[in-house]
């Protein structure tokens, strides 16, 4: 699994919510970007970017990983389409950084290296209520839809039909499975040199708002742990657990991004 960088402390929440979701297919899949971009047609050096956050990602370029990894594009493209109708009405690409181009003789910036269709009439876009709940919408459903798109898709994994919980972040290491709204208790203890509170082994999954399962329960003991109050030890990555990582990384002098991502879990768990 790829050890992704923290994502730029000013993208938008829209495409920061897509670009997670994209790590994550990735990471499921358990392809390299050299073996991605060959399979998608867009290069290494562009999927870098996409899943950098330092250039918007292009609705076929969603398409092509979502086929790639036998997975139903529909959330993708939903959440693909809020970011979209965000960046139109402000006027910029992704508030973080300009595009790049490519050298060489046929020098070009990546927004014309594959060229998107035009968008939807602006008469057809959401307001900025219905994108906001769209995109939580989405981000809900999309860990069960990952899992059995996934699981279709290489034939290899145990069936996980719809509300069963069967994911990694779901089911802890002595086989308990997470139930939403029950709270829990640390113990937290160092193991090999690292800390950890019993629920989870993770050291390298994105948690953001609208996470859930036993990874976020992990993330919420170490930041007790740390002098941090995450709220209810839960399970549930709101807005309180997002301002206490938000508080945590500051205090580590790492980027301030509220995501808990490999750099977060590093310092989580010394």
């Amino acid at each position: 699994m790829a050890r992704w960088t923290e994502l730029p402390a000013g993208l938008d929440r829209r495409e920061r919510q897509l670009v997670v979701q994209l790590r994550r297919l990735k990471d499921h899949s358990g392809l390299s970007l050299s073996a991605l971009g060959a399979r998608t047609g867009y290069s290494r050096s562009s999927w870098e970017r996409y899943l950098s956050g330092r250039a918007p990602v292009p609705r076929a370029a969603v398409i092509g990983l979502a086929e790639v990894c036998g997975v139903d594009p529909t959330r993708l493209l939903a959440l693909h389409e809020v970011a979209t109708e965000h960046r139109a009405a402000d006027g910029h690409s992704t508030g973080t950084a300009q595009p790049l181009a490519d050298t060489g003789p046929a020098s070009r910036s990546w927004a014309g290296e594959h060229p998107e269709p035009p968008g939807p009439p602006a008469g057809r876009r959401r307001t900025a209520v219905a994108a906001a709940l769209l995109v939580g919408a989405v981000a809900l459903g999309f860990a069960v839809g990952l899992t059995t798109g996934l699981v279709a898709g290489s034939g290899t994994q145990a069936a996980a039909g719809p509300g069963r919980a069967d994911g990694p972040d779901l089911v802890r290491p002595d086989g308990e499975r997470w139930r939403r709204g029950a709270e829990h208790t640390c113990r937290v203890h160092r193991a090999e040199g690292l800390l950890h509170a019993g629920h989870s082994h993770e050291r390298t999954a994105y948690l953001d708002i609208n996470s859930s399962g036993w990874h976020v329960v992990e993330a919420q003991c170490l930041l007790r742990h740390h002098g941090v109050d995450p709220g209810a030890v839960d399970g549930m990555y709101g807005p309180v657990v997002q301002e206490a990582v938000r508080r945590f990384q500051a205090a580590r002098r790492i980027p301030v991004d509220g995501v808990v991502g490999p750099d977060t879990w590093g310092e989580l768990r010394r």
